[in-house]
């Protein structure tokens, strides 16, 4: 039994049943312990996913351009700032700012540093020291352009983008069963043994979810209910002056997440790259995940004051941006152009990352701007 279950079987037995949404933040972030908060997270192929950041540079290439023409829609302002929460392994930082440098960047013909370089700061909010130190070691050459923090709320009055990718997915859930009424999934014990029971809501906030977003269950469902999204929201809106909130997530429209079909929900664990539906195995040592309701975001950010900019898939997002230029960049230059070719399919096609994520921007200023990624109107997903 690792350390991380033997507290979280002690707290039961001092405060009784916990709600799902208290065991999955421990089992994640508990301090030392948790998943994501230990020395011991690993992402990429030796660790227990990957995102698209893993797959291919020109992934990175993609954001920096989309980054550049915010910065320009913004009026070029002197002092842009890029915040990315939860960075990961710092691939996305590293080959973002080696686009926008043009910094050693093999899939990119021109060697000129572009004029938005001079202007920028990219800032990581990283809470995990051990993480933080290895995104140190991988932007050593970006040492004056990147600085840490271990909160979003360390910062304040930004001008610029702050970035999330599969960020929101990780974040704790309520989970909720449908019986005679709405109930609530507790976690408590049978001896040592860690086991599911439900009663009533813990929260209010449960029935106001299910009641602003329509959301009727059948009896037996089981799904999610990520409340958390709202405070992030509240959280950005204090420190964003004016920017956009780019987010890139699994995740669907809350009459997609909610549909009839989907009647077990999206809770999945990862563990060494194997799917475990039982989040009560590994303790602190498996990813936990729940897909994001993208009309939660939508909705709670535009009741804030943001302005939704464009939702779809993260293919169709990557070709609006004009990826296929990059693809003729590295078939010129790449002397491993089908192995290249092969790992960016996995960004854009059905079936792979290109469909299962999903991009979000939104906007806090005045007007209403058009951004190139959202290009075709056509295939805008319905929200």
């Amino acid at each position: 039994m690792s350390p991380l279950q033997q507290k979280i079987i002690q707290r039961i037995k001092n405060k009784s049943p916990i709600t799902f949404e208290t065991f999955m933040e421990m089992a994640l972030y508990e301090p030392d312990l948790g998943y994501y908060a230990s020395g011991n997270t690993r992402i990429g192929r030796a660790g227990d996913f990957y995102t698209s950041s893993h797959l291919h540079p020109v992934f990175g290439v993609m954001l920096g351009k989309q980054i550049e023409e915010m910065w320009e829609i913004m009026g070029r302002p002197e002092d842009f700032r890029i915040i990315e929460i939860g960075s990961g392994m710092g691939y996305l930082c590293k080959d973002m700012l080696e686009y926008l440098s043009d910094a050693r960047c093999m899939i990119h013909d021109a060697r000129r540093e572009r004029e938005i370089y001079k202007h920028l700061q990219y800032i990581i909010v990283e809470l995990n020291p051990a993480m933080r130190e290895q995104q140190k070691y991988l932007l050593a050459d970006f040492s004056d352009k990147v600085r840490w923090v271990a909160s979003l709320k360390e910062l304040g009055n930004i001008r610029g983008c702050i970035i999330s990718n599969e960020l929101l997915d990780a974040f704790p859930v309520h989970l909720i069963e449908m019986e005679e009424e709405i109930k609530e999934v507790f976690v408590c014990l049978d001896g040592e043994k860690l086991v599911e029971i439900k009663n009533q809501p813990n929260t209010e906030e449960i029935d106001k979810y299910l009641k602003e977003f329509s959301i009727e269950l059948p009896k037996g469902y089981r799904t999610e209910i990520n409340l958390r999204i709202k405070e992030w929201l509240r959280v950005i809106n204090d420190v964003l002056s004016e920017g956009f909130i780019l987010t890139i997530d699994y995740g669907y429209p809350a009459w997609d997440y909610y549909s009839e079909d989907r009647n077990r929900g999206t809770l999945l664990c990862y563990h060494k790259h194997q799917i475990v539906e039982d989040p009560y195995l590994n303790v602190g040592e498996q990813d936990i995940t729940a897909h994001v309701n993208f009309s939660s975001l939508k909705k709670w950010g535009e009741d804030i004051g943001m302005k939704t900019i464009g939702f779809c898939k993260q293919g169709t997002f990557l070709i609006s941006l004009g990826i296929d230029e990059e693809i003729a960049r590295i078939h010129k230059n790449s002397s491993d152009y089908l192995f290249e070719v092969a790992r960016i399919k996995k960004l854009i096609l059905p079936g792979t990352l290109g469909e299962t994520h999903k991009v979000m921007i939104q906007y806090k200023g005045s007007g209403e701007p058009k951004l190139k990624g959202f290009s075709f109107k056509n295939l805008k997903e319905k929200l």
